[in-house]
């Protein structure tokens, strides 16, 4: 067997231990069937540690996290949750792993199957063979930014406060990372900022322009503003391929993408670091989509985007790339065999649990490497 590989398993809340479940079960097939050894820790996060932990992430789980090669997150919160204050809601726990791990870079590709070329809601040749990486900086911007709050002026009103903020170096090395991932795929940058409004915006732009005419002059670059970028993603999305942009346009951009492929429930993620002093570099991988608590629990959710953010972990934090194509490929044929869940049918197309899609995977693996 090849040496341990640690992950950290935090599954979180709602659907997101259904889905996790499934990649669990693709752990124990490549355990089985291809001599490769995980060395698993499962922790509570979310909604669930509070309730149990009282913090939505404990210390003792921060620790599990910065020791291990790769952390697999499922999704987290609920209205249940909704009350508790701010520092310990579930989201609280993902914002603590992105800036503790210093996760700067988070790729979120939007890929569009052939198979669910229908599923979107866009005309299929407008998103057939779609291929987006959205590169979103992850630990500065507006949710980080300080100060933040909320204060009383009077008897009637209150203030609320949130600061976006950006230094030259933060953006200086998502550039770098976009540019470095656009030369393995069609050499194509789009900076996406708001520079007509924001001075976070044109610091953005100055920085990603010098950036390129310095070192990466071989990659075509484009600048857009964020608001025309939205619409440009439904208007004609296969003019991009890698898109750079900060943290909170990244989250909004990015859900868009999501819902040119048909459904969040096929979108994976990872969220990178840069490589630290022992050669390693901190990995944390989910699925684009929540918890989504109206269907939690009910056998319904899509595990696709979870198994296919572990595909990620094993391209990004383990170079494992023929294993990584395997467990895509085996998803591509899945899906071309015509098994949806609920999200992804159309019409009278029969729709599949969370489990008989995980075991469709399971079957195709089989079937693929020979087992």
């Amino acid at each position: 067997m090849s040496s341990n590989k640690k992950i950290l398993i935090l599954p979180g809340d709602g659907i997101g231990i259904e889905v996790m479940n499934e990649v669990l079960n693709v752990i124990d097939w490549m355990t089985k069937k291809k001599s490769v050894s995980f060395d698993i820790a499962k922790k509570l996060v979310g909604g669930s540690a509070y309730d149990i932990e009282g913090d939505s992430i404990s210390d003792t789980t921060m620790d599990e996290a910065l020791k291990a090669d790769a952390v697999l997150f499922g999704a987290v919160g609920g209205p249940q949750w909704d009350n508790v204050e701010r520092s310990k809601r579930p989201e609280a726990a993902l914002l603590r792993l992105r800036k503790e791990l210093d996760l700067f870079a988070n790729l979120r590709p939007a890929v569009v199957f052939d198979a669910l070329a229908n599923s979107s809601p866009l005309k299929s040749e407008l998103i057939k063979s779609l291929d987006i990486l959205i590169l979103r900086e992850l630990t500065s911007g507006v949710y980080f930014g300080q100060p933040r709050g909320v204060e009383k002026i009077n008897d009637f009103d209150e203030k609320a406060i949130d600061t976006q903020s950006y230094t030259t170096s933060e953006i200086d090395r998502i550039g770098r990372v976009g540019f470095d991932l656009a030369k393995k795929r069609s050499n194509k940058v789009t900076s996406v900022e708001k520079s007509n409004v924001m001075e976070t915006g044109m610091l953005w732009r100055k920085t990603i322009t010098k950036l390129h005419e310095n070192e990466f002059n071989d990659v075509k670059l484009n600048h857009m503003l964020a608001d025309n970028c939205a619409m440009q993603l439904v208007r004609k999305p296969k003019q991009f391929d890698v898109i750079v942009t900060d943290n909170l346009f990244g989250d909004l951009l990015s859900d868009v993408a999501a819902m040119l492929t048909g459904s969040l429930g096929m979108l994976p993620s990872a969220s990178l670091g840069a490589i630290n002093e022992k050669g390693k570099r901190p990995g944390m991988y989910e699925p684009v989509h929540g918890s989504a608590p109206d269907i939690a629990g009910q056998d319904k959710a899509n595990p696709l985007a979870m198994i296919m953010s572990f595909a990620m972990m094993l391209k990004y934090s383990f170079d494992m790339l023929e294993d990584s194509k395997l467990i895509e490929k085996a998803i591509q044929n899945v899906l071309s065999k015509g098994l949806r869940t609920p999200d992804i049918k159309q019409g009278n197309e029969k729709a599949i649990s969370t489990k008989e899609m995980g075991a469709a995977v399971i079957e195709e693996l089989n079937i693929i490497s020979g087992s």
